[in-house]
């Protein structure tokens, strides 16, 4: 069985429900699109479990894309007339404001040699993987779809920043005879169900559920591809 997730955002508990709820066996694989860290306090524990299990795969998110440019990347910042301390300081504070001081509170406290592990993890994560589950093409995305940066990429520094970040998705164009599953937006863009529904049309499917929305009707989402059948996290 092939089962996709996205946007964990540290909540671990949901995380565990969920998997107890689709008993993922050995030979089964699960996708993780992306977002894992940030705003719950368990996004590096949930990372490290999915860095150790071999049937699990994962996407790179916006967050955790954050959180290497933030401690991780060095700046290539060329003005002379900017410190590279200022610039670092200025990512730190973006990656902040979007959640990530719990992430880094937690980095702080590990062993250098466990947080550079989970650095390059994160930094080899591809940005879309291509799968087929019973004659039935899937391309699995965070945000976008890679193979448009070109035409639709202008806002966006180079092919990560938009292949993670960008929220047109649902309009942009997608493979032919392929359907594209993505997180990264919460579905209550799409539709507004009371809780968060997995998001289905033709060609795409939205499976972010809100899962870190400090709301009643947010939930962690799992969609298993074999029969569309959907499961949620229970709180």
């Amino acid at each position: 069985m092939v089962y996709v997730m996205s946007d964990i955002h540290g909540c671990g508990s949901r995380f565990e429900n969920v998997l107890q709820k689709i008993n993922l066996q050995s030979e089964d694989a699960l996708y993780i699109l992306g977002d894992v860290i940030d705003r719950g306090p368990d996004g590096i524990r949930v990372l490290r479990r999915i860095m150790n299990t071999p049937n699990m795969k994962m996407l790179l998110g916006n967050h955790e894309y954050m959180m290497l440019e933030s401690l991780y990347y060095p700046s290539l910042e060329k003005n002379k007339h900017i410190s590279k301390d200022w610039i670092q300081k200025t990512k730190v504070d973006v990656w902040y404001r979007n959640g990530g001081r719990v992430t880094h509170d937690y980095l702080k406290h590990i062993q250098k040699s466990v947080r550079q592990e989970v650095f390059e993890y994160v930094a080899d994560l591809p940005l879309n993987i291509p799968i087929e589950v019973n004659s039935q093409k899937y391309l699995l995305v965070h945000a976008a779809v890679v193979d448009n940066f070109e035409k639709y990429g202008y806002e966006y520094a180079d092919r990560t920043e938009y292949a993670v970040f960008s929220r047109d998705v649902y309009r942009e164009p997608v493979p032919e005879d392929t359907v594209v599953v993505f997180g990264h937006t919460p579905t209550m863009y799409f539709e507004y169900d009371n809780p968060l529904q997995i998001w289905k049309t033709e060609n795409r499917i939205g499976i972010d559920c809100g899962c870190a929305i400090k709301q009643s009707f947010s939930r962690l989402g799992c969609l298993r591809l074999d029969d569309l059948q959907e499961f949620y996290s229970d709180d």
